[in-house]
Formats: structure tokens, C-alpha cells, sequence
């Protein structure tokens, strides 16, 4: 089979690669060897997403309802099982789309396993299904889009079954909630999951091998109002520890820490491994065939996502961090305009990132230590409390605050922390804003409608400035 285009791996890079190529003109396959949508809308971003909603909705049942006036008799009850249904409904509401795109856009899919042969040809093993059997197909592409994801990473001594030892896949398919759970790993998808567990009643205990969660994540400001409210939730965390290796005991899971070269036991009844994932660069043949990998297996890309070969690009977790699904849309695209003929490069100001622990945090732009980095040695520097804010309020989601950086001298903007409700929701202004290069003035002088949550960026915005109006600051020179 001859194609112009052929994408190996169909999650958020490689369906929107190969959707965009074929709105282009160009005859297009795409190869997956799993489920179309891949990590994030199957088993990551989607579902876990769609749990996270579900514990914050029992949350406040149990806690704000009857603040509010609603009474409740009955202690609310989780059923698990039923749980996982619904949120199955959700992902195959999501992936059911994909299919039905790929097919209105004329792409031709694919389920196998692809390697190549040569720099211009592929071997896909198709998957075995009820009503065709397994074969070998050969494909023969102009251009190919490697979209083929990662992976997590797995330590010594914690091998992962996803029945003693989970990755987020497991953690997020659990039809029965463990009394406790060991997290091992302080990263954003170990505290994603582990919140939501902990507001569906489930122990949590986190094993971080830094002095602080979300290290080189988050800003430290937005990090210090999640890390309250997980002490609020009862969420124990060791920091600067070491997870050396577990054993099954009568009573579920004992697991050795080490912390200061001392060892110290914990017990509970799952691990959730969450240390990191790595690029799935080494099933496609690619080294042998000439494509350039750096040391940790990411693919070398040059700024239109071309690797040393010709005819070969790569894109999304396969090719450089930050290792996020908008990101690797974002290259699909551009990936298919550049084969197209069209002249683009990746080159954006930022690309922002959010974290859905309680409460949210997103970014946009630089931290103040990554400002210095940069030459930005003289700062604004100005935050602004949702708890001033009529709307959040209203919600009872009064932990957070939004903090702006700019440099000091032109108020041109250069990082938008966000850590409160909405924040996912929140921090597209900031991303528009760094990209079109704004300055103070323009966030603070843009009228918010009220009562809404984004008139805390206009706040944060004027008290970055020095004028602050719903919060009191003390008066600075006028010069």
C-alpha cells in the first residue's frame, strides 16, 4: 500500500496529524496498535479527568452540602463498579469520535504493531480480532509522522503488574477503592491521582524523593496551596525519600523508605509507581534504520519536527518535553502543514500546563527563577487572592491565588501562575496575553465581566502594578 502520509501511533499527535494532512490533500494512513486516542483520551487525560470530577462532586457532597442548606440522611455511598462504567462512557464517547473523523476525512486505519525496514517503508503486524486474523502488511509512505508516545517509568524493585504495583492506567481501572494506597512519586500524576482517591476516602501516602512536591513543575507559590490542602485531606508526605523495595505481608504491602540513609517501613494495601514516563522510541526500528536519538530515547527534531532523515518527522512525547497531549496537537498540525508545503515552524512563547490537584494549577511563561535564567533580573512581581474574589465565593473555592511576573521595566508579561478554581480554564487569557507580548496594562485595563473568576487575572494584573482595588496594598512612589 502506497500513501503520501502515513502517522504510526493515533493519540492526540497522531490523529490530528493525520486529520490535518488529509484536510491538506494528501492520501493518508494512520497505524496504532492499540486504541485510537491513545494514552490520554483511553487511559490518561480523559478518564482520569472524568474521576477527578467525580471525587470533587462527593466532596462537596459530604462537606459543603450542608453548608449550603441541603440535607443529607444517608451517608453517600461510592460504587465503584459503576464508577468505572461511567467513566468508560466518557473515553468511549471520545474515541468513538476520533473513528468517525478519521473516516469523514477519508483516513485509512490501521490496528497493528508498526516497524520500519528501510528510511521509505513499514512492516505493520495487524492485530487479531473475531473476524480477521493476524497478517503482515507493507507500507510505503513519501512521509512518515512518528506519534508513538511514552511510557512509565519503572524503579528497581517495583516491577508493575497493575495488581500490586499500578501505573496510572491501573489506578484509574480500579473497580474496587483500596483502603490506602502508597504513592511513590510527587510528580503531577501521582498527586492528580492520589487527590482524587483521597476525596473518595482512600488513604494516601506519598513518597517524594525531593524536598518539595511538583519540584520544577509548578511555581513554588501555587505548590504551597496544594500541599496545605493535602494535609487538609489527611494525605501524609515524605519528603527527600527513597522507595528501595516492597514485600506482600498478611496485612497487604510493606514498603522500605529511605530518608536521611535510615529505612523506615509503610504499609498499605496498593503502590501507585508515578516516577516519570519515557519516550516509546525503541519498538519502531528507528535507530538501525538511521534516525538520530538523544540519551534519554527522545527523537532529534529540528523546528519543523523533521528528524536527520528525509521524509521522516516526529512529534508529541516521542520528540521532546514538555511531554503534554496539547503540545503534541500542536506539532501534528504543524507536522502536516510543513509536508503540505506550507512555511511553519514551533516556535511559541509558551505552552502551558496545568495540573488538576485540589485546587487546580496552571501555568503560562516563566517561573520568577526562569526569568532570571533568562536575563530578567528586575521583576513585577504581583498575586491576588481568590478568596477577594465575589464569584469564588459564591462557589465556596476560596483557596489560591493568581500571581503575575513582568519584567519591571517594560510591564511586558512573562509568567501567569494559577492556583484555584478554574484554573485550567483560567489560564488561556495568560497564554494569549505572553504570546502577543502584553503588558500589565493591557490584562489590567481590559474590562472582566463580574462576577466571574477571571477578573482575578485583571486584579492580579492591577496589584502587580501597584493598585491593587479589591485587596490592600501598601502605596508605592508614584515614579
Amino acid at each position: 500500500m502506497e500513501f503520501d502520509v502515513c502517522v504510526i501511533g493515533a493519540g492526540p499527535g497522531g490523529y490530528v496529524a493525520a486529520i490535518r494532512a488529509a484536510q491538506l490533500g494528501k492520501k493518508t494512513v494512520i497505524v496504532e496498535r492499540e486504541s485510537l486516542g491513545g494514552v490520554c483520551l483511553n487511559v490518561g487525560c480523559i478518564p482520569s479527568k472524568a474521576l477527578i470530577v467525580a471525587s470533587h462532586f462527593y466532596s462537596r457532597m459530604q462537606h459543603d452540602a450542608a453548608v449550603m442548606g441541603f440535607e443529607i440522611k444517608a451517608p453517600v455511598k461510592i460504587n465503584a463498579e459503576k464508577l468505572q462504567s461511567w467513566k468508560q462512557s466518557v473515553v468511549e464517547k471520545m474515541t468513538g469520535g476520533i473513528a468517525q473523523l478519521l473516516k469523514a476525512n477519508g483516513v485509512t486505519v490501521i490496528a497493528g504493531e508498526a516497524q520500519f525496514t528501510t528510511p521509505t517503508q513499514l512492516e505493520v503486524k495487524t492485530t487479531v480480532s473475531h473476524s480477521t486474523p493476524a497478517k503482515t502488511e507493507i507500507i510505503k509512505a513519501k512521509n512518515y509522522i512518528v506519534a508513538t508516545g511514552s511510557r512509565p517509568i519503572e524503579i528497581p524493585g517495583f516491577k508493575i503488574d497493575e495488581t500490586q504495583v499500578l501505573s496510572s492506567s491501573g489506578a484509574l481501572a480500579l473497580k474496587k477503592l483500596p483502603k490506602k494506597i502508597i504513592v511513590v512519586g510527587g510528580g503531577y500524576i501521582g498527586l492528580e491521582i492520589g487527590t482524587l482517591m483521597a476525596k473518595l476516602g482512600v488513604e494516601i501516602e506519598v513518597v517524594e524523593a525531593g524536598n518539595q512536591l511538583l519540584s520544577g513543575v509548578a511555581d513554588p507559590d501555587c505548590v504551597q496551596v496544594v500541599t496545605k490542602n493535602l494535609n487538609k485531606l489527611g494525605v501524609k508526605i515524605h519528603y527527600n525519600a527513597k522507595a528501595v523495595e516492597y514485600k506482600k505481608t498478611s496485612n497487604g504491602l510493606e514498603v522500605s523508605i529511605q530518608i536521611n540513609n535510615q529505612v523506615q517501613k509503610i504499609s498499605g494495601e496498593k503502590i501507585l509507581l508515578t516516577v516519570g514516563r519515557r519516550p516509546n522510541s525503541d519498538g519502531l526500528n528507528l535507530k538501525n534504520i538511521g534516525v538520530q536519538l538523544d540519551e534519554k530515547g527522545f527523537v532529534k527534531v529540528n523546528p519543523q519536527r523533521k528528524t536527520n532523515l528525509q521524509g521522516i518527522y516526529a512529534i508529541g512525547d516521542i520528540a521532546c518535553q514538555p511531554m503534554l497531549a496539547h503540545k503534541a496537537s500542536y506539532e501534528g498540525i504543524l507536522a502536516a502543514e510543513v509536508i503540505a508545503g506550507k512555511n511553519r515552524v514551533y516556535d511559541p512563547k509558551t505552552v502551558p500546563a496545568v495540573i488538576f490537584v485540589d485546587p487546580e494549577i496552571a501555568s503560562a511563561g516563566w517561573t520568577e527563577a526562569e526569568c532570571k535564567l533568562h536575563g530578567h533580573t528586575d521583576l513585577k512581581v504581583g498575586k491576588f487572592p481568590f478568596a477577594a474574589n465575589g464569584r469564588a465565593v459564591s462557589l465556596m473555592e476560596t483557596n489560591g491565588l493568581v500571581k503575575i511576573i513582568a519584567d519591571a521595566k517594560t510591564n511586558i508579561v512573562l509568567g501567569v501562575h494559577i492556583a484555584g478554581p478554574e484554573a485550567s480554564q483560567l489560564i488561556s487569557e495568560a497564554v494569549l496575553g505572553i504570546e502577543m507580548g502584553a503588558r500589565l496594562e493591557d490584562l489590567a485595563g481590559s474590562i472582566h465581566p463580574h462576577p466571574t473568576l477571571s477578573e482575578t487575572l485583571m486584579e492580579a494584573a492591577e496589584a502587580t502594578l501597584g493598585h491593587a482595588i479589591h485587596i490592600y496594598q501598601k502605596p508605592r512612589s508614584h515614579a
